[in-house]
């Protein structure tokens, strides 16, 4: 008799009910909370990858804007460098020097040929990347996504950045699989400048 009414009671009881559901809910609910971060985060890296892109192409552009020379002046080597290096630093916070790769280019129309070319090109970061519109000295109709490519305007520049980075997930591959972000910005040159010249200086950030 002891034994019924003991599993009667059980049997009656509902106060661990509660613990039973959230007991057999935590993994789900953990499992879409975790996913969220790492969604955010993706998000949050690749805004940044954007921004890089777009103060890297500004701070291009705007070399040599404040010359007072009556002569077009020639941006240096030493002054890229400089672009590049701010570039890395504003990037610190997601490794862009070990995973990722900027690509300045100085897209230009060429007056003899009348046609857009890559007039040089420097990069920055360890990562393995190459622009997608070519290299130094390449021929190209233009710099962008098909149907919304730029141009440069005669006697004009266009500095075109690219910007790679290797993104991998929070938790390793367990929502997301390791892929490149890859942005783009371009801005034309807010100052005049000794084109036919190049860069003068000793290269030293090759691609």
């Amino acid at each position: 008799m002891r034994l019924r009414a003991l599993l009667g009671r059980l049997w009656r009881d509902r106060s661990g009910v509660s613990i039973i559901e959230l007991g057999a809910t935590m993994p789900v609910l953990l499992l879409i909370g975790l996913y969220g971060i790492e969604m955010a985060n993706m998000t949050i890296v690749s805004l940044q990858v954007s921004q890089i892109a777009m103060s890297t192409a500004d701070n291009a552009s705007r070399l040599e804007q404040s010359s007072t020379s009556s002569v077009s002046p020639t941006v240096s080597e030493t002054e890229i460098n400089s672009v590049l290096t701010g570039a890395v630093q504003e990037g610190k916070s997601i490794n862009l020097s070990t995973k990722g790769k900027v690509i300045v280019s100085s897209l230009e129309l060429n007056s003899s040929t009348s046609k857009q070319y890559i007039h040089w090109q420097r990069c920055t970061g360890s990562m393995t990347a190459a622009s997608a519109y070519g290299v130094e000295s390449a021929v190209v109709t233009g710099m962008g996504p098909t149907g919304n490519q730029v141009t440069a305007a005669s006697g004009m520049a266009v500095m075109f950045v690219e910007v790679y980075y290797q993104q991998s997930g929070l938790f390793g591959s367990m929502f997301v699989k390791p892929m490149t972000l890859h942005q783009e910005a371009a801005f034309l040159i807010r100052d005049s400048r000794n084109l036919t010249a190049g860069l003068s200086g000793t290269k030293t950030a090759t691609c």
